[in-house]
């Protein structure tokens, strides 16, 4: 069975914990990617992603080159749009690492971020899981994160624990689209 990373069209035989490490490893092995990458492993038109940086949700890319915590925030930005609303994710961000646009206030980088959470996803067997369980995945995704300042693993955990629901809230709306469309008439 293939499936895609979350947020991605980055194809994968299954989503396991380093999975998402091991292909961002590759992926920025020679360093940024271009607009025209972005767009391909994201689905995301070329103007959606430059939108967002106009907005501030992204830091402009240097050297028209994409960061791997750019294209990170990206892709974490994509997923969790199919259940939130934009403003929702640049709070949830925001609540994490300060200023969008500005990386140097960040209390965890944007990929280190989507890792966990893809671990957190992987922990979960790609199952839906009620909240304690979520909660305690969460809290073991993030054992061994160092708060640059306290609080940074709590808002963390929470971070997480809200971006799991969100992916569990998109699998729930693609399965009940998927029956709507089975009804027979």
């Amino acid at each position: 069975m293939v499936t895609t990373l979350p947020g991605t069209t980055i194809e994968v035989s299954t989503v396991e914990v380093g999975t998402s490490r091991r292909m961002f490893d590759g992926i920025f092995a020679t360093g940024g990617i271009t607009l025209s990458q972005v767009s391909v492993m994201t689905g995301l038109e070329p103007h959606v992603v430059q939108n967002w940086v106009k907005r501030g949700f992204v830091s402009s890319p240097v050297k028209r080159m994409y960061s791997k915590n750019q294209f990170a925030r990206i892709v974490i930005i994509n997923m969790l749009r199919e259940s939130l609303h934009l403003d929702r994710i640049c709070t949830l961000l925001g609540y994490l690492n300060g200023c969008l646009n500005d990386e140097s206030d960040d209390v965890i980088g944007d990929s280190e971020l989507y890792h966990m959470y893809t671990d957190l996803i992987a922990e979960g067997g790609g199952m839906i899981l009620d909240s304690e369980s979520v909660r305690d995945a969460a809290e073991a995704v993030a054992a061994t994160y160092t708060e640059p300042v306290p609080g940074a693993k709590r808002r963390l955990v929470k971070i997480l624990q809200v971006m799991a629901n969100a992916h569990y809230a998109s699998l729930s709306r693609r399965r009940a689209e998927e029956l709507l469309s089975q009804l027979d008439y």
